[in-house]
């Protein structure tokens, strides 16, 4: 399901404990950064946590032999720190400092970072790993999703605007792993519930797949 749609939603994975621990984690980073409402990022430099998730049996399970973790960002999503997502693909990368290299272009600067969009053949080999940390439903801003539409390449607006038409929304419960290809078309509506929807968002890629010299900004 994974390469067919893009996507597939693993229930159960994360243990109870592992939960109870990253939403004392999520509650920490939130007093030290109360004004990230869109999300925490630089995650894998800012949580030894997280880096000690990454190192456990059953998030290698979920992960090709050979990637790594290459950005983490956790979100917490709430009627009182809220946003709409529009429909997109992930199309940049972050890396430590601009350096031309064959394919990789447009550049932008976010939240003080180089971001890049690579070659839509690194994107392909990406892969994004959703941990749920509470109920997730289309009331708190659920993921949505369009199933194939990473086998369609780099959308333009005219041609992502048919295809939303056959969205699906990713309700999970605390535990469950959402999955997904970078260049799958995804969207989130603003939460109408009271209740937290917290998500860790982990990126990997193939360890040796950036052209020389650029590196990624928090592998």
């Amino acid at each position: 399901m994974l390469e067919t749609e893009g996507f597939d939603l693993v229930r159960g994975v994360v243990p109870p404990a592992m939960i109870e621990h990253l939403r004392g984690e999520a509650s920490r980073l939130a007093s030290v950064e109360p004004d990230a409402v869109q999300g925490i990022r630089d995650l894998l430099r800012k949580s030894e946590m997280v880096r000690e998730c990454l190192a456990t049996e059953w998030l290698k399970s979920l992960v090709p032999s050979g990637h790594a973790c290459v950005r983490g960002i956790l979100f917490d999503k709430t009627p009182g720190a809220n946003w709409l997502v529009a429909w997109h693909q992930d199309l940049t990368i972050c890396v430590q400092a601009k350096c031309e290299a064959a394919g990789y272009g447009p550049w932008s600067v976010k939240h003080g970072v180089p971001h890049v969009q690579p070659p839509t053949s690194l994107l392909k080999q990406m892969l994004t790993v959703r941990l749920h940390l509470d109920e997730t439903r289309a009331a708190n801003g659920a993921l949505k999703v369009v199933p194939g539409s990473h086998l369609e390449g780099r959308l333009s607006a005219e041609l992502i605007e048919p295809l939303i038409a056959n969205e699906v929304i990713c309700e999970a419960a605390p535990g469950d792993v959402l999955r997904m290809r970078p260049l799958l078309l995804h969207a989130s509506s603003k939460a109408e519930s009271p209740a937290h929807r917290r998500v860790v968002h982990l990126e990997f890629a193939p360890r040796e797949i950036l052209a020389s010299p650029l590196q990624w900004y928090e592998c």
